[in-house]
């Protein structure tokens, strides 16, 4: 089964348990939390300095991760700090040249959340990734260019979360990435936390 259904499934495998949970006193808004996800990055270069006729495209994915913590000041903001590797897409951009990546870092965001009832939530986020991005190139040779960079930019993403119980919360997450080099850059997240 590929990542991309097992996050849409996770999405209505939340629906589906927070109707399902039992009548419970709504949960201290406040404090600390600690969780962990799994997801598909996509990457996409559409042209490579504008040169549109020579490049076939390169649009790849891999499997990512990111563990993160964060403090709710009540219901509806947190603050999160999220590790995220975002694996290693790889292939070929022009016919002959293998093009790989490998990106991963730190994200400090702002957590807007929508409360729906006790059990349901829709979240929205804003960051920056500070990240440390490594590309490749390898001919039919197995000659290899690599290049190395470390940047910074924008990512914001939404969701919907549901609690089970006091203190676990699943969600189901789009992030957009708006990384240098790159045309197109997203991930989908299911990410389960902690709340202490």
């Amino acid at each position: 089964m590929k990542l991309k259904q097992t996050v849409m499934l996770g999405a209505l495998a939340c629906a589906a348990m927070a109707t399902a949970a039992y009548a419970q006193e709504p949960q201290d808004s406040r404090g600390f939390y600690l969780g962990a996800g799994i997801g598909q990055f996509n990457a996409g270069i559409d042209d490579v300095n504008d040169l549109d006729d020579a490049v076939n495209g390169w649009d790849e994915s891999d499997t990512a991760y990111k563990i993160f913590g964060g403090y709710r000041l009540n219901r509806f903001l947190s603050f999160e700090l999220d590790y995220m590797n975002l694996g290693k897409p790889s292939g070929a951009v022009v016919p002959g040249f293998n093009v790989d990546s490998s990106v991963d870092g730190w994200a400090p965001y702002v957590v807007g959340t929508l409360p729906l009832n006790r059990w349901l939530e829709l979240y929205g986020r804003a960051g920056y990734y500070f990240y440390d991005a490594d590309m490749g190139v390898t001919d039919t040779l197995d000659n290899r260019v690599t290049f190395k960079e470390d940047s910074e930019d924008f990512v914001y993403g939404a969701g919907i979360g549901a609690n089970i119980g006091d203190k676990f919360n699943l969600r189901a997450e789009y992030e957009r990435l708006d990384l240098e080099g790159l045309d197109d850059a997203d991930a989908l997240w299911l990410n389960a936390l902690w709340r202490f």
